[in-house]
């Protein structure tokens, strides 16, 4: 397998690619968080399939005059939904893994494979006991894509 040496045009929201481009791929920016208000639901078959409820939470500004705001989050788990969408072809696959930054904030998410077609991009974030600021647009995820080489 080989890794895509240009990903940006497989991407589309992208913040600031001068800031989330990498080596080896792109760093993925916070567009909304979400608290899950309720349970989802698992069936063998998928018939009774629900997606978990969510609340949408609305970041607050220190100041006024700021251009953005925070969310202050406690311990729990979130969705988060990123501002970047990515169009992966049928023989590419992704790698989505929180920045180091992250854990050492208190929060992490899993690591995944992502696998066309995939489109909006969102992850569970897991928030420690101390809690965790999250600025709008933050960098807090690197995705790397695989597959045949541009």
């Amino acid at each position: 397998m080989q890794r895509i040496a240009d990903i940006r045009p497989l991407l589309d929201g992208i913040v600031h690619w001068e800031t989330q481009e990498t080596p080896h791929g792109a760093d993925l920016t916070v567009a909304e968080i979400f608290r899950l208000s309720g349970p989802g639901q698992l069936d063998f078959g998928g018939d009774e399939y629900a997606e978990a409820p969510r609340e949408r939470l609305a970041p607050s500004k220190a100041n006024p005059d700021d251009s953005y705001g925070w969310w202050r989050l406690d311990e729990g788990t979130y969705l988060v939904r990123y501002n970047e969408m990515i169009q992966l072809a049928r023989d590419q696959h992704a790698r989505l893994d929180p920045l180091p930054r992250l854990l050492r904030a208190g929060a992490q998410h899993p690591s995944r494979v992502l696998n066309p077609p995939e489109g909006t991009l969102e992850t569970l974030l897991t928030v420690g006991t101390g809690g965790c600021h999250i600025k709008e647009n933050a960098r807090i995820s690197r995705l790397e894509v695989f597959g045949i080489v541009e």
